[in-house]
């Protein structure tokens, strides 16, 4: 189906091509604009002035004079201060809410307890906590363009609908429906994996590329994919679901027993939860480990696996080798599909990615057809809730909307 183009329309897509050459390139001159864009200078002009009216641009000093002498341009700047995002990452523990610029600077933050008001309340202690970083930035309600959620489950980004978040207990929530009761502008979710590509893609380790892999590493293993510079969610919302997969053949002649409820193989035998369990295990087999008498009152964690593997603990290393060359396997079965420019690493992991990191690599790049990097997250914790104010910019209707125009086609 052809997509017809009204004057409106286009004078509407000049002027959103516009306001983000400014924020790639300010300072710059209109002149530069309309070369670069290759576009007219009335055109230039006119979407100029009324950006600089609604205020998400403003002129300031001069710039270079050409080789021909003459009057020196005046330089446009993106004014990053015109409006305000909230990010919010909800965890299984903690939920983490931010308050930010139009570039992703954060101006101020908050985090709660999830299990305190998952069942007394939690979208109500949102909106106190948002409420307290917006007073405390004296910011004006109507500069607030809307919020971003990143959630860890299934989600439909369309409806608003939490289809399923285990460690949250939500079936089939109306997430959107019961947030209009408590914020009165526009909100966008999404799984929290998916929004943390997005904040690597846009402020991150994945910055100008256009097909990457996400892959999150904690108690359980999910991924965000950007294909072509579009998240791809798949048929039901569920794209990304490493976890699920099976990384031995073997393993699937015995009946398979997930860590935790509705978690999949590859998170029951390379995450951070599986691998304390297996760790405990070991251990208990050796009286003469150093942790025996630690592991027969309480299951050992992953971080007391890695931190023995540091130090050189053979029983330590082993389990986690064994954990690695599952994830590894995982990763090599995904980047062979998606062809990814890049995969990176967040989650839990990133505390013991100097041990983690070149083992991957190695397998990797022994069994991938073609060559791939491989980075840990730059945003770190922050991955999440400044995914979600990517997310909120990609999904809202605006003229800053980061989707580029024929991600729209």
């Amino acid at each position: 189906m052809s997509f017809k183009r009204t004057p409106s329309h286009q004078k509407y897509v000049n002027k959103k091509r516009i306001i983000q050459c400014i924020q790639e390139c300010s300072p710059i001159s209109r002149a530069e604009i309309a070369v670069k864009l290759k576009l007219s200078k009335p055109t230039v002009s006119l979407a100029v002035d009324e950006l600089i009216q609604e205020k998400w641009v403003f002129e300031k000093g001069i710039g270079e004079s050409s080789s021909q002498g003459g009057r020196r341009p005046i330089q446009l700047f993106f004014n990053e201060k015109a409006a305000y995002i909230i990010g919010v990452d909800i965890g299984g523990t903690k939920v983490k809410i931010v308050l930010c610029d139009l570039i992703g600077n954060i101006l101020a933050e908050a985090s709660f307890s999830t299990s305190t008001y998952l069942h007394s309340g939690l979208l109500k202690q949102m909106a106190i906590e948002t409420e307290r970083l917006i007073a405390k930035k004296q910011i004006g309600k109507d500069r607030i363009l809307g919020m971003g959620v990143g959630i860890p489950g299934i989600t439909q980004t369309a409806s608003g609908l939490v289809i399923e978040a285990p460690s949250l207990g939500w079936v089939q929530y109306p997430f959107i429906a019961e947030a209009k009761r408590y914020f009165d502008f526009p909100i966008f979710l999404d799984n929290d994996v998916n929004a943390a590509a997005l904040g690597e893609q846009w402020l991150g380790n994945a910055q100008n590329k256009r097909n990457l892999l996400f892959i999150a590493v904690g108690t359980g293993i999910g991924s965000g994919i950007i294909l072509n510079n579009q998240l791809y969610r798949g048929a039901s919302s569920a794209a990304g679901e490493m976890g699920y997969m099976v990384t031995d053949k073997e393993d699937m002649k015995r009946e398979f027993k997930p860590v935790f409820h509705r978690y999949g193989y590859l998170e029951s035998v390379a995450g951070g939860k599986s691998i304390g369990g297996q760790f405990t295990r070991a251990v208990l087999k050796d009286p003469y480990h150093f942790l025996f008498e630690r592991a027969q009152s309480s299951e050992l964690s992953g971080e007391d696996a890695f931190l023995s593997a540091k130090k050189g603990d053979t029983t330590a290393m082993a389990v986690i080798n064994e954990a690695i060359e599952h994830l590894a396997c995982g990763i090599v079965n995904a980047a062979s599909l998606l062809n990814p420019e890049v995969i990176i690493l967040g989650g839990g992991v990133l505390n013991s990615s100097e041990y983690i990191l070149p083992r991957i690599r190695e397998i990797v790049d022994q069994y991938l057809p073609s060559s791939v990097e491989m980075k840990t997250s730059q945003l770190g914790e922050n991955a999440g809730v400044l995914g979600a104010v990517s997310l909120f910019l990609r999904e809202h209707d605006g003229i800053l909307n980061f989707r580029d125009e024929g991600d729209y086609l």
